[in-house]
């Protein structure tokens, strides 16, 4: 009997024990992160209190290093760089809360390859959210008579908390006995006080703003400055339209291995009459078409001869004859499909300027007048084949779909070249070798 009892009185220990930990639990406090902090103030005057911390949440930083974590790339690599900090509030048990900022960083990275570079979002190391917290805490200490409206607030919200019985009116009987003037007087020279202390508050703040705004200019005047005197490299070319192919051989059947984008720029290599040898990053190299990109100061974009002894192509070339039949070929885009058929001939076959250039120009000229006509009929005409109609001679041949995205200027004059069939491809490939080893 005495063991039941003893061990009923171990159960109701233990049962007790358990019950005053669960009760404890809510107000024990939780662990906090470096960017989280504890206050005892309510969610209210926290959020209160953050009003006046907005104008610090988001910035333009002078330098990374101490603000963000290094990540696969050197933080001297990035410039421009901005902060934007959120914060949430979380209530807790015992009356208080819970206050974490998180910050998002963004720089701008610059590396070699020129596109490759861009904006991107880097981590923070803790100390603009440490910053908040601690600008927070001396916000908090500074307590409800610092704000300017919270005593009188307090003042006027105490009598109507009161019952209508309450002994109140004896203790304000004294004031009753002031004249109108006085208590006009007394009342004045209070919010005059007030105004005064809010506007050497704001004057603090807004020489503390002016200091750090003059800071940062100072800053960013000298980054400037660093940009402005670092050496150019005056051997780089930059595309002039977005979607210039770059291809790996010269030569307008090459597949291209990805579209420039425009302003784009890349080391060049090596030269000819038509195409530019370019560095793409590392070992990699590639070819541009030459007429697609701007060339270094001193050499023309294009290896034109004087413009005396230039003859236009409609002068080299004449139309034979048009028709529409099955396309003569064997590309798979036209294979068996109606097609606008156009013969060209030299009007002087022993021209001897009637070259790549010239083709290539008279052929641009008739896919634009042909446009049209293949518009009006895209479900019966797939496409345009130019035939030249001469010993040194060949085909070329556009699909409508290829036409219609270079019309809409979503294909350069060389892109336009590699989404057509050449038949003979050599025909129309550029003779020659670079004009440098």
């Amino acid at each position: 009997m005495k063991s039941r009892v003893a061990w009923s009185r171990s159960a109701l220990w233990a049962v007790a024990w358990g019950l005053a930990l669960s009760l404890m639990a809510p107000h024990i406090p939780a662990q906090t992160s470096p960017n989280e902090r504890a206050f005892p103030q309510s969610k209210a005057s926290v959020e209160k209190a953050l009003k006046g911390l907005q104008a610090h949440m988001a910035g333009h930083l002078p330098v990374l290093d101490g603000f963000a974590q290094a990540g696969e790339h050197a933080l001297d690599r990035y410039q421009r760089g901005y902060y934007q900090a959120t914060v949430q509030v979380t209530p807790t048990a015992s009356g208080g809360s819970v206050v974490r900022f998180t910050t998002k960083v963004t720089a701008w990275y610059s590396d070699p390859v020129v596109s490759r570079s861009g904006y991107q979002l880097l981590t923070s190391n803790g100390r603009l959210e440490t910053d908040l917290l601690d600008q927070l805490a001396e916000q908090l200490a500074k307590g409800p008579n610092e704000s300017g409206t919270n005593s009188a607030q307090a003042s006027t919200s105490k009598p109507s908390a009161e019952p209508v019985t309450s002994t109140e009116p004896k203790i304000s009987a004294p004031a009753a006995k002031s004249t109108e003037n006085s208590g006009a007087f007394s009342s004045s020279l209070s919010q005059s006080l007030a105004e005064q202390e809010r506007a050497s508050r704001r004057a603090a703040e807004q020489a503390n703003a002016d200091k750090t705004s003059a800071a940062l200019r100072t800053e960013a005047q000298s980054l400037e400055e660093i940009l402005k005197n670092q050496a150019h490299p005056k051997n780089l070319v930059a595309v002039k339209k977005s979607g210039t192919p770059v291809v790996a051989t010269p030569s307008l059947n090459a597949k291209p291995e990805f579209l420039a984008s425009m302003h784009d720029e890349f080391e060049m290599l090596d030269f000819n009459a038509d195409w530019v040898h370019v560095r793409i990053s590392g070992l990699s190299r590639g070819w541009i078409w030459r007429n697609s990109i701007e060339m270094p100061e001193g050499i023309p974009d294009t290896d034109a001869h004087p413009v005396a002894t230039q003859t236009p192509a409609a002068d080299l070339f004449r139309e034979l004859r048009e028709e529409t039949a099955p396309f003569p070929g064997d590309w798979e885009p036209l294979r068996g499909k109606s097609v606008k058929i156009v013969t060209v001939q030299k009007i002087d076959e022993g021209a001897k300027d009637a070259g790549q250039k010239e083709r290539l120009a008279y052929t641009k000229a008739l896919l634009d007048k042909s446009y049209t006509e293949l518009a009006r009929k895209p479900q019966e005409l797939a496409g345009v084949v130019v035939i030249f109609d001469s010993a040194d001679g060949g085909m070329i041949a556009a699909t409508l779909a290829t036409l219609q995205k270079w019309k809409a200027g979503a294909l350069s004059d060389s892109a336009l070249w590699h989404k057509c069939f050449f038949d003979p491809p050599e025909t129309f490939d550029s003779p020659g070798s670079p004009a440098s080893p």
